[in-house]
């Protein structure tokens, strides 16, 4: 209708201040980049970075290197720069990141389900003692992690590795991260499946594939035909696990949009069974949804949970099938629980084969070169030629003889690498910190190592399962919701008014069983100096409530918070 002197016409509709062109989903058509981040990924590959490392950064030194490269594109290939040393939790998020920068690097070697050889463990060792400063950490992710490395060293050590079956392809940047597994896949003799084929064709799709190397953040997978719900799978992009269907057989129930960092979210069952040969099919899809319709606007929304959280399990799965497998899954069962606690393997194991595996713990997945191909002897020595690392920063050494199995145990023990530790010693975890962290604020590993012994020396008697978990700072590298007692780093004042070095405490989270993340008492706050008393005082307290069989994570969700302060 037109306008007339009695009846103005309408005014035009005003966009809503704060509106933004959508998520930055490709599949909705949305590929101009929105951040810095989308922008230097569109500029070019992160893959392709490893030929200026070879060509130009390697012969010319850190100085040369561009700032795009050095704080984006050399993840895709493992690297990322350390903190430089002297600078305090105070200034982490004050100072620039050309501030924080090290000359040196991190590097990680990914071990695709933790599978090693002896002769592969033996080069790691090799590497960190020549070039890593005898560094060698054993993470979360069943990876390796060195320190210390020169650029001008890097070719050489990616020659090295990959002489005998290993790399750093993307074992960082926005990539599928590596593929954990169950440790004793293909060697339990409980197993359900054995998901090492998938794992191994996984790998030859995708790593190092460029249609999958520009996805809006980090993915993580795991696979695992383990009744012990040994891969964390909770917390994982995307999961397999393993399951007995009542008319297939065995395969695998699927598990999408898990994480942790500052918003955590336990991962959702789509309903659907898997069969071993059809994982890679669905493994492809999944991650293609996550490239196609990912959030890229934001990096703090960037993670598949976000979108899973948004559609729904329904949505996910119909869209899935419908858009990328063009096929129904089969619908399946949920894995049962877990018929004990510790999911670590630590201890000696009867094999499918009637040999037997050894689980042994270092002090929070605290080693270094010298002792890695020491313990690549030791296995040798008594048999072994096959190795692996586990989601909770342990070894094993596979194929013992039973009558070899003493000696082996003697052999570990004498490396401070413990069969039968602790509690303490099995349970408590640790991320990298502020030693080497650029995100850190606060010490972890050799807090967490101390921690070990001072509970040891106090509570000798306490032989409950007890996961203690220390993380530098909020991002949860060492699943601090997920932990009995989880210890996230930050600062905080003591009882004189100083600002010191401490810990917001969560307790009472829990995976496989009933798997849920840790209640926050309300103002409690730890400094680094009291934790020892502190968690002596919470499990003293544990001890003398707890009902018959009662574990720490159900006690703690009963618990008065007095009873928790």
């Amino acid at each position: 209708m037109a306008a007339t002197p009695e009846q103005p016409a309408p005014a035009t509709p005003r966009r809503k201040p704060g509106r933004h062109r959508g998520e930055g989903q490709w599949a909705r058509g949305h590929f101009t980049p929105l951040n810095g981040n989308e922008q230097f990924k569109k500029d070019d590959d992160g893959l392709n970075v490893r030929t200026r490392i070879e060509t130009i950064y390697s012969k010319a030194g850190f100085d040369s290197i561009d700032p795009n490269d050095l704080r984006g594109r050399m993840r895709w290939w493992g690297l990322y720069t350390q903190r430089k040393p002297g600078i305090d939790g105070g200034k982490t998020a004050v100072l620039e990141p050309e501030e924080l920068d090290d000359e040196y690097f991190m590097l990680r070697v990914r071990i695709d389900g933790g599978r090693l050889t002896t002769r592969q463990l033996r080069v790691i060792g090799e590497i960190s003692q020549e070039f890593a400063r005898g560094t060698a950490d054993i993470t979360d992710r069943q990876n390796v992690q060195y320190h210390w490395i020169r650029i001008e060293d890097v070719p050489e050590i990616w020659n090295r590795l990959e002489a005998v079956g290993l790399s750093t392809t993307e074992a960082c940047g926005d990539t599928p991260r590596v593929i954990i597994g169950s440790p004793v896949a293909g060697i339990a003799e409980d197993e359900i499946i054995d998901g090492t084929p998938a794992i191994e064709e996984i790998h030859r799709r995708i790593i190092g594939n460029k249609d999958f190397s520009n996805l809006p953040r980090k993915f993580k997978s795991a696979v695992s035909g383990s009744p012990l719900l040994d891969v964390a799978h909770e917390i994982n992009d995307i999961a397999f696990v393993g399951v007995e269907h009542p008319e297939h057989g065995p395969g695998f129930d699927l598990w999408v949009g898990g994480g942790l960092s500052t918003n955590p979210k336990i991962g959702v069952r789509l309903g659907a069974w898997v069969p071993l040969d059809e994982v890679p099919d669905v493994y492809t899809g999944v991650i293609s949804i996550f490239r196609d319709y990912g959030y890229r606007r934001l990096r703090n929304r960037a993670r598949l949970k976000f979108l899973v959280a948004d559609w729904g399990a329904e949505r996910f799965r119909q869209v899935l099938e419908d858009e990328y497998l063009g096929r129904k899954l089969v619908d399946g069962p949920a894995p049962a629980q877990p018929v004990q606690q510790w999911r670590d393997h630590v201890g000696v194991h009867r094999q499918q084969d009637g040999r037997f595996y050894v689980g042994f713990a270092p002090r929070v997945g605290r080693v270094d070169g010298a002792t890695l191909t020491k313990i690549a002897d030791v296995a040798e020595a008594h048999g072994s030629g096959r190795v692996r690392t586990t989601v909770e920063q342990k070894m094993i050494v596979l194929d013992i003889e039973e009558d070899r199995v003493e000696s082996l145990v003697g052999a570990l023990e004498a490396l401070d690498l413990r069969v039968q530790p602790s509690p303490f010693r099995r349970g408590t975890m640790a991320c990298t910190g502020i030693e080497f962290c650029k995100l850190a604020i606060v010490e972890t590993k050799a807090r967490g190592s101390s921690l070990i012994d001072e509970l040891e020396r106090r509570l000798p008697e306490f032989d409950q399962p007890i996961t203690i978990n220390l993380n530098g700072c909020p991002n949860a590298c060492a699943r601090i919701q997920v932990a009995d007692i989880g210890l996230k780093g930050q600062l905080v004042l003591d009882d004189a008014g100083r600002q010191v070095e401490g810990y917001q405490v969560h307790l009472g989270g829990a995976l496989g069983l009933e798997a849920g993340f840790g209640r926050k008492v309300r103002g409690l706050k730890v400094t680094a100096a009291e934790l020892p008393d502190y968690i002596e005082r919470v499990l003293t307290r544990y001890q003398a409530e707890r009902e018959p069989g009662e574990r720490f994570a159900t006690w703690a969700a009963r618990a008065p918070e007095e009873a928790l302060s």
